[in-house]
């Protein structure tokens, strides 16, 4: 059963979330299955050829050298110890492989909110363009059809296109949201947005930030005030940064992962535009090489379009069931 943030998903939904993750990765799933299928025929051997076309297969994919390097070897060792007596079992292990690497960074005290009170603090960030402030509104859509109270915080005063996009979002789906001029205080309207929530009792606080880069110190620096501020006001926020990557960037977005990790305090990943891309497979190099859970996927423009991440479902899309 899958359990989100704060319950669990009934099967319904499940097997709902399963076939939209199965369109979202299909360009991801013909590319390596491509290569898959020569190998795993029943009458091949798996032989040294067989892992390299395979390997091939995983980095097209966008795994990345690294941890398709990683993953083929351990298939070598056990095909060296006779352990893959055929290409079905080739395929089996591939795929074992791969939900391990995803389930390793899986920490299940994430769904259990380690503070006594509400709000519930989860702070948005990433570059511009990555779809930050869209997947802040889908978030705060998404809790409130789990039932919970949600306040959305405009702090990426920096654009105001970034302000009525966000506003716009709480416009449709009845989630109220604090703001101020463009050029404010980011840090003062989250200081707003945090009192506000708990006065009113609200369980989930969404914040969304500027885009950023970690060239951009000023910005940065922004980010670790905004920091503070939250942890003066509701113990142990945020409770959760979420950095909103582009799947369509590939390895490049595993670069950004890497750089906002280090100076902004990443907890997990949103990846979204999953659909349509053939990079599907950068879900494992982010788990395998940052040690980040995926959290939530975008698998398009809809309201509705935001699914909680599942590795088994994901492992089933990209493989076959």
């Amino acid at each position: 059963m899958i359990q989100t943030l704060f319950g669990s998903l009934e099967e319904p939904e499940k097997r709902n979330i399963f076939g939209r993750m199965k369109e979202a990765v299909s360009r991801s799933r013909e590319s390596l299955n491509e290569r898959l299928e020569s190998v795993v025929a029943l009458t091949r051997e798996v032989d040294e050829a067989s892992l390299e076309e395979l390997e091939i297969g995983l980095i097209a994919s966008d795994l990345g050298v690294r941890t398709s390097t990683d993953i083929i070897q351990t298939l070598r060792e056990r095909a060296k110890r006779h352990e893959i007596q055929n290409g079905a079992q080739l395929r089996d292990l591939l795929k074992g492989q791969i939900k391990s690497i995803l389930d390793a960074e899986e920490e299940q005290d994430f769904f259990k909110p380690k503070q006594t009170a509400p709000p519930r603090v989860i702070m948005m960030v990433g570059v511009n363009g990555a779809g930050k402030t869209t997947t802040a509104g889908k978030l705060a859509a998404y809790f409130r059809g789990q039932g919970k109270s949600v306040l959305l915080c405009a702090a990426d005063t920096f654009r105001a296109a970034a302000i009525e996009q966000l506003e716009i979002w709480g416009q449709r789906t009845g989630v109220e949201m604090i703001k101020t001029k463009q050029g404010g205080d980011p840090s003062a309207v989250l200081f707003d947005a945090l009192h506000a929530a708990k006065a009113r009792d609200t369980d989930v606080v969404v914040v969304d930030t500027a885009g950023r880069l970690h060239t951009k110190n000023n910005l940065m620096a922004e980010l670790d005030k905004m920091r503070r501020t939250a942890q003066r006001i509701v113990t142990g926020a945020p409770h959760e940064v979420l950095l909103v990557l582009d799947a369509t960037t590939g390895q490049n977005g595993l670069q950004q992962a890497r750089l906002f990790t280090e100076s902004a305090g990443v907890t997990g990943i949103v990846l979204t535009k999953l659909d349509g891309t053939a990079k599907g497979g950068i879900v494992v190099a982010i788990a395998n090489e940052l040690h980040l859970p995926v959290r939530y996927v975008g698998v398009g423009e809809r309201l509705e379009d935001l699914l909680p991440f599942d590795s088994q479902s994901f492992v089933d899309s990209l493989l076959g069931s």
